[in-house]
């Protein structure tokens, strides 16, 4: 990246995006985004009340204090020493300091890891990826400690849904298994309860985010995200038939993922004759092994049919994310019994610098993206859309402006407002009319009016249910264009005002009320634990 800049991989437009948007609503004086205000050439969409805010908010931040093409770069920098450091903390109460620093190595750059930096970009799973570790870790201190394990495996379980939904989803179901393996080999209730209240508490810490998700998306097209080729069915290793490229794509992935596997099988069993000094975690990781490997293949899909939220995760190879932590420390811990240990360290890191060459080689490196979407969120142009978060009634695709079978921008930035025929059927350029736009912003819209005869207005807004109108200091209805959905507000003849403001809803109110109770509760408990060993 040094030298090439960006790895514009699969959804790379989708968050330097985000970061682009975000940056700007933070200098709007709006610290915590709810509405995208660029999405969708600059009608916008509820983007931000359902992708998780920690990897937009980091991205954000990087791209407003670095230079442009810098921020990616350094992001997917930092995540990946977050991971090695993660999986060091992790290995080294169970291995020497070498191996453990081994371990955080093979982690960092697991063959997934790279993947998701170079061919997919997705910036959110990378950082999300980081924490199993961690997850682990808390899983196994719970278990050791009983209660006093609670606020890290809270902590912990609530940051992945802070990074990335589908992660979160895996991770939820990965600890509900390492809890139930850790009580068998316990043979303790305690660990079960324990580990059921530091799931509830790191939900409860995360209800900011994730109350307002699960209400609202009822009033977005969500089930856009497991459409097509997008379906789980669809992406379980090796799959035929469909689009070529995805076809390609898929086997590629596949390959990695068999090849991993393999490898952490083969691991496995070179380190069962050491399984005597770390028990606990090697069934751990052995049972979390079995399981990502299960369900990467197809006949696991009655399980994404039935089992809760699953098939959110869409892409069942998603399972890497666990695999690559038994495949780190499995890697490590073989090689230390060696008497050569170092040669085969080095063996390993051959292999995954191969690996990564050959991703690397094989993505698409452009040095304009970034510079391009820039340019359209500062001209005014905006980017384009996503379907699971376009609202309900609107089709992105026949939005003005842009050509349904064409992602390019339109060439010059939309008209704010335009005036509506009496069928809101279409729309048409204003005449005769004095506007003046006062404030326009993400979360808000002010615009005097003054016509001599009735109007209706289109304003270039997509109509959500969070959006409320006031015209003249006094409650408006907002009506919608057929169709896109687009705001429309009638006027009678004569100077007006007119108001819209993206209103806090009930929801948001409630996740942020659960997240403050339980931050307050867990500090309260975590005081108290450490005045008993005092």
């Amino acid at each position: 990246m040094f030298f090439l800049e960006n790895a514009s991989g699969h959804d790379f437009e989708f968050h330097v995006a985000s970061w682009l948007d975000v940056a700007g609503q933070w200098r709007e004086g709006i610290l915590y985004p709810r509405w995208a205000e660029w999405a969708n050439w600059g009608y916008g969409e509820p983007r931000f009340i359902f992708y998780p805010p920690a990897s937009w908010i980091l991205g954000a931040a990087l791209t407003s204090s670095l230079p442009v093409p810098v921020a990616p770069m350094a992001y997917i920098w930092l995540t990946l020493v977050a991971a090695g450091m993660a999986m060091w903390r992790l290995a080294r109460d169970w291995l020497s300091p070498p191996q453990a620093v081994a371990t955080a190595v093979f982690f960092a750059v697991n063959p997934y890891n790279l993947l998701l930096a170079y061919y997919r970009s997705d910036f959110a799973e990378l950082l999300a990826a980081a924490l199993f570790p961690l997850l682990i870790l808390a899983t196994l201190r719970v278990a050791r400690e009983g209660w006093r394990g609670v606020p890290l495996l809270a902590l912990v379980f609530g940051a992945i849904w802070l990074c990335n939904a589908p992660a979160a989803v895996i991770a939820s179901y990965s600890l509900a298994l390492l809890l139930a393996v850790s009580a068998a080999q316990t043979r303790s209730l305690r660990t079960l309860l324990a580990g059921a209240t530091g799931m509830a508490t790191g939900f409860g810490l995360a209800a900011f985010y994730i109350l307002p998700a699960a209400w609202e998306r009822r009033w977005v097209q969500v089930t856009q995200a497991i459409t097509g080729n997008l379906r789980p069915e669809r992406n379980f290793i090796f799959t035929s038939g469909g689009d070529p490229e995805f076809v390609l794509f898929n086997w590629k992935v596949s390959s990695l993922a068999l090849g991993l596997m393999l490898i952490t099988g083969v691991l496995c069993v070179f380190t069962a004759r050491r399984r005597r000094d770390f028990p606990q975690l090697w069934w751990t990781l052995l049972a979390l092994a079995l399981a990502s490997t299960i369900l990467m293949f197809s006949p696991s899909a009655i399980l994404w049919r039935l089992l809760p939220e699953l098939r959110f995760v869409q892409f069942p190879w998603r399972w890497l994310d666990a695999l690559a932590v038994p495949f780190a420390f499995f890697a490590a811990a073989a090689a230390g019994r060696s008497r050569r240990q170092w040669t085969l360290w080095i063996a390993v890191l051959v292999l995954l610098g191969a690996t990564g060459t050959a991703i690397a080689s094989g993505t698409w490196w452009d040095t304009d993206d970034f510079a391009t979407l820039t340019q359209w969120v500062h001209s005014g142009l905006g980017y384009e859309g996503t379907d699971e978060y376009t609202p309900i009634g609107c089709d992105r695709y026949q939005l003005p402006g842009v050509s349904p079978d064409s992602e390019e921008s339109p060439s010059e930035p939309i008209p704010l407002l335009a005036q509506v025929g009496p069928d809101l059927k279409r729309s048409v350029p204003l005449r005769d009319v004095e506007l003046h736009v006062e404030t326009w912003t993400a979360e808000r819209r002010i615009v005097s009016v003054n016509s001599a005869v009735p109007l209706a207005l289109a304003l270039r807004l997509v109509d959500y249910p969070a959006w409320s109108a006031r015209i003249d200091d006094r409650n408006a209805a907002i009506e919608r264009l057929p169709e896109t959905a687009e705001v429309v507000l009638r006027l009678p003849a004569g100077p007006h005002q007119l108001d819209l403001s993206f209103r806090r809803t009930w929801d948001r109110t409630a996740g942020g009320a659960i997240s403050i109770v339980c931050t307050v509760a867990l500090l309260a408990f975590e005081w108290r634990s450490r005045r008993r060993q005092v």
